[in-house]
């Protein structure tokens, strides 16, 4: 599965978050998301509010990525963030900069609210 595809998995709750690639909860979450339709209607920000104040960490995921991937479960690695921004089609140097950091969490917010998720008004 995608890195992004893994991303909507573990905030909707749709297949099994640690799905191999190729099985069909994973094609099916990854294909929904090339669709546009993995989170039509879902209150994204609001899942995440909730999984943030059940985790016991200060996490912001609103502005940070580290903190997003960390929330839903996700190994928030330098070479998981360079993964992500390689797949996402980010074309400035990796390397973990604050600037690829904050182009991947705008990015993520921008597809989440692309394929259909709900969140705040100029997060995406």
């Amino acid at each position: 599965m995608s890195f992004f595809g893994s991303l909507l998995s573990r905030i909707t709750g749709r297949g099994s978050s640690d799905a191999a690639p190729g099985t069909p909860a994973a094609q099916a979450l990854a294909d929904a998301a090339t669709a546009g339709t993995a989170l039509e209607g879902v209150d994204v920000a609001g899942i995440l509010s909730d999984m943030a104040g059940k985790s016991g960490q200060q996490l912001n995921w609103q502005a940070s990525i580290v903190d997003l991937m960390k929330l839903v479960g996700m190994d928030s690695s330098l070479a998981n963030r360079e993964a992500l921004a390689k797949e996402l089609g980010y074309s400035g140097p990796l390397g973990g900069s604050a600037e690829m950091n904050t182009w991947l969490h705008k990015t993520v917010m921008a597809k989440i609210a692309a394929n259909g998720g709900k969140l705040p008004a100029g997060m995406a």
